[in-house]
């Protein structure tokens, strides 16, 4: 019989290609060894930051966080979940990033991380490992650049301008999805991340002509429908969604209020509207 699943409360699951990790279900430990249970906690989605792989994972801050001068070894992109996040040089005016704000921060490069209000949840995603923090003294330049930027400087782009979302005409005349993307060429073989809004009342499938597509959600609590099963799963923010097997991979996604996600795909992204609500 399929199981009839409506919540995230349970643990890791896989059904068929797609695994779902609700947030309730993580596995936390120390983001940086070195600090121990004050420092903050990290969490991986997929992948292993402890090793030389791609990896996706969450860390959460305590309550007033401030790092000192610090680097890491490898670049990285953020996603911030909860609360607000500052990053930059040390000597930089703070900027606070809410949720939905994005930011890369290079390999080598020293700066300063904080975190204020309520959550302080973030996701960071690396191309290769493993994730260390390492001393300022170690400052080396990398070619790369910083990125911040604040959700409220996020371009969007609808269905008249985005490639790859689809939708059929009475529901274009509402609110459809809208696309920022972030990195990467979204429609070449390579990994790619962008931001995807969904309106209320959503019901469709995210495509992807790849291997991989992971998706993390951002805000609000949309369903995924698993394959052998009879109903959606409902995911908080900070919950995963992946699905990789050799070919195209598909997600279907339903959502009852607004929301934000994140997906990092391999190969071109579409996102298509089923049966309108």
């Amino acid at each position: 019989m399929s199981p009839k699943l409506a919540r995230a409360d349970f643990d890791r699951v896989k059904l068929g290609m797609v695994e779902v990790v609700p947030i309730a279900a993580v596995e936390w430990g120390a983001l940086n060894p070195a600090r121990g249970e004050n420092g903050p906690r990290a969490a991986d989605l997929w992948g292993d930051r402890t090793e030389t792989c791609a990896t996706g994972f969450l860390v959460r801050f305590a309550e007033g966080f401030s790092s000192p001068p610090h680097i890491h070894n490898t670049t990285y992109r953020g996603v911030v979940i909860e609360g607000l996040i500052h990053n930059d040089d040390s000597g930089a005016a703070e900027m606070w990033m809410p949720a939905g704000s994005y930011w890369t921060q290079p390999a080598g490069e020293s700066h300063i991380t904080a975190a204020d209000g309520s959550g302080r949840l973030v996701y960071i995603e690396i191309q290769s490992g493993p994730y260390l923090v390492q001393p300022v003294e170690e400052t080396f330049d990398a070619g790369e650049r910083a990125v911040n930027i604040h959700a409220s400087n996020l371009v969007w782009l609808d269905e008249s301008s985005a490639a790859g979302i689809d939708l059929p005409a009475s529901v274009l005349a509402g609110e459809g999805p809208r696309v920022s993307y972030l990195w990467g060429n979204p429609q070449d073989e390579e990994a790619s991340g962008a931001l995807v809004e969904l309106p209320a009342g959503f019901a469709g499938n995210l495509h992807s002509d790849g291997p991989s597509l992971r998706v993390v959600v951002v805000t609000g609590q949309p369903s995924v429908i698993l394959p052998k099963s009879d109903g959606g799963v409902q995911l908080d923010p900070g919950s995963y969604i992946g699905s990789s097997a050799g070919g195209g991979q598909w997600l279907s996604l339903t959502t009852n209020k607004k929301c934000v996600i994140y997906v990092r795909s391999e190969g071109a992204l579409s996102v298509t509207s089923t049966e309108p609500r």
